[in-house]
């Protein structure tokens, strides 16, 4: 995946979030999006999978231009599976139920195949036990999977993650990184905006460092954490990685 940004800004009314990014990453299956919070990353984020639209700027993947209006957007938002911090399931619905909607209303699958689809899925990620609950009643590594499972069922092509483990504890967030192991080793490209260094440095072919609303530094994942050319990364790697 080449992912190529000019100028890009996002304000809202005085507060400037994004100020005029130029990034170009050449090729890279996942992507890393580093920095302290309040740095622009899920704002950022959010432009990539067509929920925001920029004040200014322009997107290309693999040198098609991501078009702002709602017809474009749509066709965009069908080769994503997005996954934010607060899961965002149904909380009327039961796991299979969160799985099984997307399915018939974007795919246009038959409930049944869908409901046949979406236990085989709960079933590879050894939560079917647990088909037929509602979010209310289960973990938050439980629920953060199911949303995984919900993002992935639709076969995008690109899957987005905003912090997907800030509100989990580190048995959970082991779960759930080693489920995004999973979904890069199957072939899917990655964004991920994360605080978990050591599973960027891993997992991630490329990393973008943020801060205050711009790019500070882009590189490749290896290239910037062992040889920061920013005095600010630099800082924000000792400091993160120190313990």
């Amino acid at each position: 995946m080449k992912l190529e940004i000019n100028q890009l800004k996002k304000t809202y009314g005085t507060n400037q979030a994004l100020k005029k990014i130029d990034l170009l990453i050449p090729e890279a299956q996942a992507i890393a999006l580093i920095g302290s919070s309040g740095s622009g990353k899920s704002t950022l984020l959010r432009i990539l999978a067509g929920l925001e639209y920029p004040s200014e700027g322009r997107i290309l993947f693999d040198d098609h231009p991501l078009v702002f209006d709602e017809k474009a957007l749509l066709a965009h938002r069908l080769n994503l599976g997005i996954l934010f911090q607060s899961w965002n399931l149904f909380p009327h619905l039961t796991a299979l139920e969160n799985i099984v909607l997307p399915l018939c209303q974007v795919r246009g699958y038959p409930k049944e195949a869908a409901e046949t689809y979406g236990f085989e899925l709960l079933t590879r990620f050894s939560m079917q036990q647990h088909a037929h609950k509602k979010p209310r009643q289960l973990s938050g590594g439980q629920s953060q999977r199911v949303a995984i499972i919900r993002a992935i069922a639709t076969k995008p092509q690109l899957l987005l993650f905003d912090e997907p483990t800030s509100a989990l504890d580190p048995l959970m967030t082991a779960e759930v990184l080693d489920l995004i192991v999973d979904q890069k080793n199957e072939g899917h490209h990655l964004i991920i905006a994360t605080h978990h260094l050591s599973f960027a440095k891993k997992i991630c072919d490329w990393t973008v460092f943020m801060s205050e609303g711009k790019v500070v530094e882009s590189n490749a994942t290896q290239a910037l954490f062992e040889n920061p050319q920013s005095a600010e990364v630099k800082f924000y790697l000792d400091k993160i990685l120190k313990y």
